[in-house]
């Protein structure tokens, strides 16, 4: 829409015409018929009428064109008088008679016909707070739970000093806060209907705990006093004490709470049967802490004694050393045992070549040939092992143990396990010489290899007559 503006008041004049384009669909709509009316009386027959329509043209803005607009919405929400001031086209400058008019007439100037209403300062929006900074600081460490708790506390002592050591708040408050907070609740109005308004929007569970927290009056430790040190009071006294004096104790008061109280007052002589002990006078020692104070660290720290170390070094030679004996005489300790109790040479019959002796249980070999293992339901075996202890590591067929034609015995590991013979491995598949009282070990079970001497001696004599002959 085109906007016409002169600088002089008659149509002669000869004003200049400024093309300022508004987006605003409100004003589209509203102004266009009244703008193109005042301009064709303006200009009468000297500007030839233009045919436009009323029909507003919808098209996408622009960023400058989006900046004015706004510009222009904003004016129409501001109160009070607004400012006037006369449009002009970029790049053009106002003639000499113009400017000597404007220096003649001062602020008053000749109204155009189209004008732009500044919009009034953002600063007027803004509501400033109602209250002052040094109120609101301290809003965020005193909690609605501190003010309760303090509440109730000067309530029952009617002490800050023990209000201070006997009250435990969210945050660690010195005694002078302590002291501009009661005095604040008190004296200052804004700060007192802030407590009480958050005071009052907490969780009655939330108030119950801190009521249940509150500290013990003397009027009420008082009455705990006077029950005596040497009874053991049940939650019944104390259920009694709270229906006969109802108007001394706390409301939140419980009969187990005045019991923990009594037992604490009991705990450090405060009962009225009570006494305390006088301080000792002298070096004696009051409690751990006084007797670290008078400890010297110089003297803890003792000086190295050499002849104590090289005796101690010693004598720890000489018990290794007995260790180590002990431990070579234990197999001839064990042929000692062995032929008391009748068990290292037994009784070998014509028809038994060995006997493996376990510690609960004797196999004997009558046979050139047997198998060591577990026997099953669906398997036996010649040996079965389980019958001397917990064989369920052994394989049902562990080994087999064989005489050969020259007297030799061997075993063979057919299990998956080894088998240690004399505290050697035999691993699966491979085969070991047996000899006379040799030490087998399968999976945490030891026997003693025992062999029929006499027989194997024959059997080797006849051996060695086939041969020659």
């Amino acid at each position: 829409i085109n906007f016409p503006f002169f600088g002089d008041s008659g149509p002669a004049g000869g004003g200049r015409i400024c093309a300022i384009k508004s987006r605003s669909e409100d004003e589209e709509s509203l102004g266009v018929k009244d703008v193109k009316r005042t301009a064709a009386q303006a200009f009468g027959s000297g500007v030839p009428k233009r045919r436009s329509s009323s029909r507003s043209i919808k098209r996408k803005k622009f960023d400058d064109e989006l900046v004015e607009s706004s510009l222009v919405k904003s004016s129409s929400r501001v109160k009070g008088p607004p400012v006037i001031e006369p449009v002009r086209c970029s790049g053009s400058e106002p003639s000499s008679s113009e400017k000597k008019k404007v220096t003649k007439s001062g602020t008053s100037l000749t109204p155009p016909l189209t004008m732009v209403i500044n919009p009034a300062p953002i600063t007027k929006r803004v509501k400033k707070s109602k209250q002052p900074l040094h109120i609101t600081k301290d809003l965020g460490r005193w909690k609605p739970t501190d003010d309760l708790l303090l509440i109730n506390a000067v309530l029952q002592t009617t002490d800050l000093t023990s209000v201070h050591l006997g009250v435990k708040f969210s945050c660690r408050f010195t005694l002078r806060e302590i002291k501009e907070r009661w005095y604040a609740l008190l004296y200052d109005p804004v700060i007192s209907k802030l407590a009480w308004q958050a005071m009052r929007q907490l969780h009655p569970e939330a108030i119950a705990a801190i009521q249940s927290k509150a500290l013990f009056s003397q009027a009420e430790e008082a009455l705990l006093a006077k029950i005596g040190s040497t009874s053991q009071p049940k939650l019944d006294v104390f259920q009694e004490l709270l229906s006969k004096q109802p108007g001394v104790f706390h409301p939140s008061r419980t009969p187990k709470s005045l019991l923990v109280h009594w037992q604490l007052l009991k705990q450090y002589y405060l009962l009225d049967d009570q006494s305390v002990q006088p301080l000792p006078k002298g070096d004696q020692v009051l409690n751990f802490s006084d007797a670290e104070q008078m400890v010297d660290d110089v003297k803890l720290k003792e000086s190295r004694d050499e002849v104590l170390e090289h005796e101690l070094m010693i004598s720890d030679r000489h018990q290794k050393r007995e260790i180590r004996q002990l431990e070579q005489e234990l197999p001839r300790w064990q042929v000692l045992v062995d032929s008391i109790t009748g068990m290292s040479m037994p009784d070998f019959d014509n028809q038994t070549l060995a006997a493996l002796r376990g510690r609960m249980v004797r196999y004997l070999m009558r046979s050139r040939e047997i198998t060591l293992g577990r026997a099953t339901k669906d398997k036996q075996i010649d040996v079965d092992l389980s019958l001397e202890g917990p064989a369920w590591k052994i394989s049902r067929k562990q080994g087999i143990i064989k005489l050969k034609n020259n007297g030799d015995f061997f075993i063979a590991n057919e299990g998956r396990r080894p088998i240690y013979i004399d505290g050697r491995p035999v691993l699966s598949g491979n085969k070991w010489k047996l000899n006379n009282n040799s030490v087998v070990e399968i999976a945490g079970l030891r026997f003693v290899f025992l062999i029929n001497l006499e027989l194997i001696s024959l059997i080797k004599a006849e051996a060695a007559k086939m041969t020659q002959q």
